[in-house]
């Protein structure tokens, strides 16, 4: 053990903050990389990413959304409590571009738990920093605050237009495209759907753009091969190759058809779950 919670806040609803005693991680960690826990010795590995780390506290900070029955588990931690493991940081830090660049950062929902990190590293590196962070709803915006405190220029999209412009993050992409300003480099996380059309939208004007395939992540090892993806006709796999990937190459229909594939198990699990919890 070892791994205690040191502080934990709801950012949405069904979305926990938890800051995390890990000094070996916090010294360690770099943008982009994730980490594997379990929430007890009965429980599943699941990666999230490393998304702020404070050396000096020896701590790092995740987020996760209740998905299924682990993140239900995990998100019902509170301070003082204590993960079962924590190991980390694996994945490859993200590729970031000389000093100067201009680079722009599009994270959606639970991404932007990504878009945190990278932004920093961007700053500390000297590039000028656009992030365009959107939601479903104000309610489902995450770390808006932090986020806007460290980058250069704010953009915020809602698909209902309850706060920031309304429309999806690929219509304010396209208005800083169509401006005219100097991009260059895109980095974007989120839903798969998402990440694939932010790639559409800057493939013709051939602005160079990572895409962060966290949501296909499982073992985090490379074993599981539940997160291959082709790549420019090729297999790779997404834990120990990436996360990170020119999005250009990616087949994303390929991987949203594989992230179908374990619906029903997750959604009977959770359901298990959750009558043995009511049964107390």
């Amino acid at each position: 053990m070892g791994n205690r919670i040191v502080a934990a806040r709801e950012l949405a609803p069904k979305t926990m903050l938890f800051e995390v005693e890990a000094p070996h991680i916090a010294e360690r960690g770099r943008a982009g990389q994730f980490v594997i826990l379990r929430v007890h010795d009965q429980g599943e590995r699941i990666p999230l990413t490393i998304a702020h780390r404070d050396p000096d506290k020896g701590t790092i900070v995740i987020v996760a959304q209740e998905v299924g029955k682990t993140t239900r588990d995990l998100n019902a931690l509170r301070a003082g409590d204590e993960l079962h493991d924590l190991a980390g940081p694996l994945g490859r830090p993200t590729d970031i571009p000389a000093a100067g660049s201009t680079v722009v950062c599009v994270g959606g929902g639970i991404g932007n738990a990504v878009v945190w990190p990278q932004v920093t590293a961007l700053k500390e590196a000297g590039c000028h920093v656009i992030a365009i962070l959107g939601a479903r709803s104000k309610e489902l915006l995450i770390l808006e605050e932090e986020i806007g405190a460290i980058a250069d220029e704010l953009i915020v999209t809602t698909d209902d237009g309850s706060y920031g412009k309304k429309g999806l993050v690929t219509h304010a992409l396209q208005e800083l495209i169509d401006s005219g300003r100097k991009i260059d480099e895109v980095i974007t996380i989120g839903p798969v759907i998402m990440m694939k059309f932010v790639c559409k939208t800057t493939e013709p004007y051939g602005i160079p753009t990572q895409a962060s395939l966290n949501p296909i992540m499982v073992d985090g090892t490379g074993m599981c091969g539940a997160c291959r993806v082709t790549v420019g006709g090729k297999t790779r796999f997404a834990c120990v190759e990436g996360p990170e990937f020119d999005g250009h190459q990616v087949d994303f229909d390929e991987l949203m058809t594989r992230l179908s594939y374990y619906k029903e198990e997750e959604q009977e699990s959770l359901a298990l779950h959750s009558c043995r919890c009511g049964s107390h």
